[in-house]
């Protein structure tokens, strides 16, 4: 076996702080290198050293036994390296054949002067749409795609370069379990053709069913790497934080109560959902499962009032809510965690407190003016109670923050406008295991102080961790209603698929 990519004792820093501390490791041709590490450990900055990016203060990368100092993302493709990064580099209102052309187009020669090549550009398109098992037309516009869709054409762009190593960082974060799925296949696929990749993913789970081998960053430093034989679970969450969490779903003390909170009764809008009842109660997390397009977005728009229901009510401690809007619901103390974070729950180029603000600067305003010590100390104390730091608090773009930052910041947003019931749809999704450690005590937090949470949420061992009752939506219904003794992660997905009788 050959190593086709060898990075040898590489550091970088920026304004004198040290990122990466004499990190070293190496990829076999044919294998998958899975890249673990909370957030901040180093990864984005190696993967930048890898793709061109970014250039090492010292050290030296090997692309099949020659040293190479890569200028740019450019030289990097030239040397068979692509960096397909979590925001996907793609022109949304272009075609996917444009893009994956992009910005080298073939071109041909009518009478002396070069135009693009048409033919050879949609034919080579096919081809690749063909490689990475995409079938849509070539002329689509990479706007009108989904996001698994978006993932196996910038996918198919790199191998349009002839790409020999992908990295791929966190592929899954906007995915289906269903679009997951269909990437894990093309990723076997690829390997049996001998394409090397990085997996960085915080989903540890697949990283330890696809990959060959495991490294694992800490403060800038490469702390293990072997194969995946010798780390599980525990073990790389134990050297990823140098601490033992005993469990990742911490204990909650507290019960719920039989008190409802949250009320639907027969809602219904056709196409979308039917006849859904269900009742959730004060000090209580309801968990909600269910495969891609089974309704459960569309149930918390419409409970939230983003979306329109033509029958049935939303019940709100006890009273029948008359008026269904978003202005309405946060009136009404209901809160809630879109699944799109960066497009619908932050204003990504204002600041941390702006974002905090959002929902809550009423409530400290008078006669038009905010009382600016008050709200400025209200904004600090729920920023602290969700775990972020003074520098985070601090940041003029939230942009800038991490993933489980991030998320924080849309938890204080909501928690500083004092909710009673919280709608969190996917609320960990691309977030690091220490992160989502913490953002699971807030939620637990939150019911044993009297609140009422709907946990929306495609991973079943997260929703088996935190939940005291689980329902089960297919084709807009509610198929299954499982409390903590009954719960099954095998029930739970035969519920999903509606895969004959139910045990």
């Amino acid at each position: 076996m050959s190593h086709i990519l060898q990075v040898e004792a590489v550091c970088k820093s920026f304004f004198n702080v040290r990122v990466l501390r004499d990190v070293s490791l190496s990829l076999e041709r044919g294998h998958i290198l899975g890249l673990v590490g909370e957030n901040g450990a180093g990864k984005s900055t190696l993967m930048n050293i890898l793709g061109g990016v970014l250039t090492p203060d010292s050290g030296s990368v090997l692309v099949e036994g020659r040293r190479l100092a890569l200028r740019n993302p450019q030289h990097a493709a030239e040397h068979g390296i692509a960096f397909i990064h979590q925001e996907l580099n793609l022109f949304g209102n272009l075609t996917v054949a444009e893009n994956l052309f992009v910005p080298r187009f073939p071109r041909r020669r009518v009478l002396g002067f070069p135009v693009l090549d048409n033919k050879t550009i949609q034919q080579r398109a096919r081809q690749l749409l063909e490689l990475v098992g995409l079938g849509i037309s070539t002329d689509t516009l990479v706007g009108d795609l989904s996001p698994g869709e978006r993932q196996l054409v910038e996918i198919a762009k790199a191998l349009n370069v002839d790409a020999r190593i992908l990295i791929l960082d966190e592929p899954t974060t906007s995915l289906t379990n269903r679009e997951a799925e269909r990437l894990f296949s093309l990723i076997e696929r690829l390997r049996a053709k001998d394409i090397s990749m990085i997996y960085i993913s915080h989903a540890l789970a697949d990283v330890l069913r696809l990959c060959d081998e495991i490294c694992v960053l800490r403060d800038g430093c490469m702390v293990a790497h072997g194969p995946k034989s010798e780390f599980s679970f525990a073990s790389m969450i134990s050297l990823m934080t140098g601490q033992n969490l005993e469990e990742l779903y911490p204990t909650r003390q507290s019960r719920a109560s039989n008190e409802p909170k949250l009320e639907v009764r027969h809602l219904s809008q056709r196409g979308v959902v039917k006849d859904l009842n269900f009742r959730l109660n004060k000090g209580e997390v309801l968990g909600l499962f269910g495969l891609m397009g089974a309704g459960r977005t569309e149930l918390a728009r419409m409970i939230f009032g983003l979306d329109s229901h033509a029958e049935g009510d939303v019940v709100i401690d006890g009273v029948v809510a008359q008026n269904n809007t978003p202005h309405d619901r946060v009136r009404q103390r209901v809160a809630f965690v879109t699944e799109d974070r960066r497009q619908e729950g932050l204003f990504m180029e204002a600041s941390v407190a702006s974002n905090v603000a959002a929902v809550a600067l009423p409530a400290y305003s008078r006669f038009g003016f905010v009382d600016q010590d008050h709200f400025a100390e209200a904004v600090t104390r729920v920023g602290r109670s969700v775990g972020l730091s003074a520098s985070a608090l601090l940041s003029r773009e939230v942009r800038s923050l991490s993933g489980g930052n991030q998320q924080k910041v849309v938890l204080s947003k909501w928690f500083l406008a004092k909710p009673k019931v919280l709608i969190l749809d996917e609320p960990t999704r691309g977030v690091d295991v220490v992160a989502k450690h913490e953002i699971y005590g807030l939620m637990n937090r939150f019911v044993s102080e009297g609140g009422a949470l709907l946990l929306i949420s495609s991973e079943i061992e997260e929703l088996l961790g935190m939940c005291d009752r689980i329902l089960v939506m297919r084709n807009g219904e509610i198929c299954d209603h499982l409390a903590r003794p009954e719960f099954n992660s095998e029930r739970i997905l035969r519920s999903a698929f509606g895969a004959g009788a139910l045990p």
